[in-house]
């Protein structure tokens, strides 16, 4: 059952308390000597004492105020709740930027309807930059944010996190493809670059190799900031895997027809 205003309402006040408390568990260790584990994979993947300490604090908010609802985090998992509802929790999107230094991280918080996530929070306290998505409107900082109109890729804005997540060799082409007609790439990002995708800097991002987590709480975003998230396939991107976000519907359109073949 789609949630009321009332209850959309309520739980984005509560978003609001969950970002709070991370951003007050990581702000004693941004840019200090802390030491940095990687979880191992293709990929360097590190994690700090502020990712741990930003989820558990948002975990046991949640317990608290919502014990039935689930949770799905990066650092500890699923917790399968008796609500439909679930939040979706990545406490340190980028965190390769944190630890480098840069401010280009960010707290992801979304909530799952159990169909879709219907709200998310992107939240950078070192910058004091909150941006809000649901089907009231999407903000920063209270005010309303609006795709850029980009219908021709050669016009277009690209950015990507890194070339390294494109996990099989027609996935990188398929990238290479695309970024070479576009008017400016860029690297490097993380979750802040689907931030200035919706607030009319940024026209693309094309990624792959992504986790629910990673994308959940910015799709309410850039949809109600007037773009379009998908999977390369135009499918849902609320499970991850290759993700194409664009400002402009036209332009997403077009990508999907030439991305779709390495989905």
């Amino acid at each position: 059952m789609p949630l009321t205003r009332e209850q959309l309402n309520e739980y984005l006040s509560f978003a609001d308390e969950l970002a709070d408390a991370a951003a007050a568990a990581i702000a004693p260790h941004f840019r200090t000597a802390i030491e940095v584990e990687d979880k191992g994979g293709r990929l360097y993947d590190p994690v700090t004492v502020a990712d741990k300490a930003a989820e558990q604090a948002m975990r046991e908010l949640i317990r608290k105020r919502y014990p039935t609802h689930g949770i799905l985090g990066e650092e500890e998992g699923v917790y399968t709740g008796e609500s439909e509802l679930t939040w979706v929790l990545d406490p340190i999107d980028g965190t390769r930027a944190f630890v480098t230094g840069l401010p280009l991280w960010g707290t992801l918080i979304a909530l799952n309807d159990g169909q879709r996530p219907v709200l998310g929070v992107m939240n950078q306290p070192f910058t004091g930059e909150r941006y809000i998505g649901s089907a009231q409107g999407a903000w920063r900082n209270g005010a309303a944010l609006k795709t850029r109109a980009c219908a021709q890729l050669t016009s277009a804005r690209l950015m990507c996190t890194t070339p390294d997540m494109f996990d099989t060799t027609e996935r990188k082409n398929a990238f290479e493809q695309v970024a070479s007609q576009a008017q400016l790439v860029r690297f490097g990002g993380d979750c802040y670059a689907y931030c200035m995708l919706a607030s009319g800097f940024v026209d693309v991002i094309i990624e792959a190799a992504l986790q629910p987590y990673d994308v959940q709480a910015l799709i309410p975003i850039i949809e109600a900031a007037g773009g379009r998230m998908t999977a390369w396939d135009g499918s849902t991107a609320q499970n991850g895997g290759t993700v194409v976000a664009c400002g402009d519907p036209a332009l997403h359109a077009q990508l999907v027809e030439l991305l779709k073949h390495a989905a």
